[in-house]
């Protein structure tokens, strides 16, 4: 009879709270405001990464290569190598890794320069094939010596030498490099265990780094796959047609595979130019077409929609993570593109419930479930065990599925 006799104007008045009223809390400063904070923070802090990118780009490559290689210490865990000899195993490992692309990149670069002048006569010859080309069509003397003016061997060499340097660049603060690897590789020994003791307090930050760590290296998996086969394909190609330093281009198409959506073009631009210069525009043609054929399939089509499921991230956002990362620390960031990113999302996204969601628009795949049915299913285990839940035993936090995947490994 009470409610009966409850009115809806009962809902106005003081004290009397409607029924599944909620009041959202608002913000303490307005929206407006915090955006303007936001991108503030945001160009300030790509500023002072650009700053000290000399430093951080060879920090980030050491972080990366750790990750990568870091399972082989577990792996001679489990089959009975005392910890002193994983560790050094996993450092000289890092360090011959290190060590080998740049001896690699180096001597391909002085090859290179070696082999650029001799095809001084060629490219005259080519220029003047183009003028009487240009002649035959009807193309004024002036507008030919304008455009001919344009074309110097001299540059067209420095782009080809510019891209590989640009690359070797990465390692030329070679001591430094090789100091943070080995720090790295022996901090990452006991980080484990602190992780461990961490998660029980701070369990959404360690399962948003496992996530990070998961994510990088199937990525990392994905690309060296993809690159080795691409790598492979390209070099025999090359020498079968007869295109100079086949495992140089070989070697560049295998590193450009980790660079997202246009690494396919930085590989090619080289081989393309000096196959013009060997054997002129039809042995070009030949070159741009094959690379078309065999690494714009792979590299282009099939590789970034797995590397996308790998990780989680849509197309759209690893193409301007490319964009973003070569613009702050510049070569290096291209290569790592996807790793960065993978780490500023666990960072500023993945550790905090309330933004979660925001990695659930960017992730690419089917929508997670929604909060209503992971509710219910929950409410479901409860009942069926009855108790603490199965994910807190030993103090420790439920986990993401990748992060689990990534902690069980």
């Amino acid at each position: 009879m009470q409610a009966m006799r409850d009115g809806p104007e009962d809902a106005h008045r003081p004290g009397v709270t409607a029924p599944h009223a909620t009041a959202e809390p608002s913000p303490l400063l307005p929206r407006g405001l915090i955006v303007v904070l936001g991108a503030t923070g945001l160009l300030v802090s790509v500023l002072a990464l650009q700053r000290f990118a000399s430093i951080l780009a060879p920090v980030l490559l050491a972080l990366i290569l750790v990750i990568a290689v870091y399972p082989l210490t577990g792996f001679l865990r489990r089959h009975g190598a005392p910890i002193w000899l994983a560790v050094t195993a996993t450092v000289i490992t890092l360090i011959v890794v290190v060590l080998s692309l740049a001896a690699a990149l180096a001597l391909s670069v002085a090859r290179l320069a070696t082999i650029l002048p001799t095809y001084q006569d060629s490219f005259t010859a080519l220029v003047n094939n183009l003028r009487n080309w240009l002649d035959s069509l009807g193309v004024g003397q002036d507008e030919i010596q304008a455009a001919i003016s344009k074309i110097n061997y001299s540059n067209i060499a420095g782009l080809v030498t510019d891209l590989l340097a640009g690359l070797a660049a990465v390692f030329s603060n070679m001591l430094f490099l090789l100091f943070v690897v080995a720090f790295m590789a022996l901090d990452a020994v006991g980080f484990s265990s602190r992780l461990a003791r961490v998660r029980r307090q701070r369990a959404d930050v360690v399962g948003a780094l496992d996530s990070f760590v998961y994510g990088t290296r199937r990525y990392l998996v994905v690309a060296t796959v993809f690159g080795l086969i691409v790598a492979g394909i390209d070099t025999g190609f090359l020498w079968l047609i007869g295109v100079p330093l086949p495992l140089l281009w070989g070697l560049l198409a295998f590193i450009t595979n980790y660079i997202p959506n246009v690494g396919f073009i930085i590989g090619l631009i080289p081989p393309a130019l000096l196959a013009l210069l060997q054997g002129g525009p039809k042995l070009m043609i030949t070159v741009i077409i094959a690379y078309s054929v065999i690494n714009f399939i792979i590299q282009s089509i099939i590789q970034p929609k797995v590397t996308a499921d790998a990780v989680s991230l849509s197309l759209t956002l690893t193409f301007l993570s490319l964009v973003f990362w070569s613009f702050v620390i510049g070569p290096i960031g291209a290569v790592l593109a996807i790793p960065l990113t993978l780490l500023v999302k666990a960072l500023l996204l993945d550790v905090d419930p309330n933004t979660r969601w925001i990695s659930s628009l960017l992730s690419s795949g089917p929508a997670p479930p929604d909060d209503d049915d992971t509710d219910d299913r929950s409410d479901r285990k409860s009942e069926a065990f009855p108790g603490p839940a199965a994910s807190a035993v030993n103090g420790q936090a439920p986990l993401s599925p990748d992060a689990q995947a990534s902690h069980d490994h």
